[in-house]
């Protein structure tokens, strides 16, 4: 496992569970916010964030988490390891106020410098959040169904199979993970 790709929708565990791989295996970890975000909350162009995801996912070791969809394709090419945690829209929603009231007035680890979180953002965000709560899910389904069969899938759909998943870390790929997947190795989403 050198390259492990990690999607899900925001508030799912993305982040959380990036570090704690990326601890456990050594391999770099990459957030998606630190190449969508510039400091003071100012958004990067499209093509800046295309570009900054190519010469991420050119590399040779990485643990890269979160969207920007639009480069998912290649980094699905090159990634050995494809992680979807897919996790109700409540507990999502429960888990972006937590953090926001946890984190606010400063950056959460996932974020550059200089973007605090604050509680106005969130009416915005949650709009967000429940206008593509199908169609993203939808684009994550079909992002795994077409993972090439020499990537291995695994799906977390609760704190419990994460923690599986990171305990198993140190068997065999062949055993982590298992109660999420199906014969294929493949996510059996619902």
């Amino acid at each position: 496992m050198q390259r492990v790709m990690i999607i899900g929708q925001p508030g799912s565990g993305k982040s959380t569970l990036a570090r704690a791989l990326g601890e456990r295996t050594g391999l770099p970890v990459v957030h998606i916010d630190t190449i969508h975000w510039q400091p003071g909350w100012v958004e990067r162009s499209h093509d800046e964030k295309t570009q900054l995801c190519h010469e991420v996912e050119a590399g040779e070791r990485w643990i890269f988490e979160g969207g920007h969809s639009a480069t998912w394709n290649n980094r699905l090419a090159r990634a050995d390891m494809l992680i979807w945690i897919d996790r109700s829209v409540p507990l999502r929603f429960w888990r972006v106020l937590l953090r926001t009231i946890m984190n606010h007035g400063r950056s959460r680890p996932a974020l550059p410098h200089d973007c605090p979180e604050r509680l106005s953002n969130l009416p915005a965000f949650f709009r967000f959040m429940w206008r593509t709560k199908t169609s993203a899910r939808k684009k994550m389904k079909q992002v795994v169904a077409t993972a090439p069969s020499d990537c291995r899938v695994v799906c977390l759909r609760s704190d419990r199979d994460a923690e599986a998943f990171l305990a198993g870390m140190g068997v065999q790929p062949s055993q982590a993970g298992q109660p999420q997947r199906s014969a294929r190795g493949k996510c059996t989403p619902n």
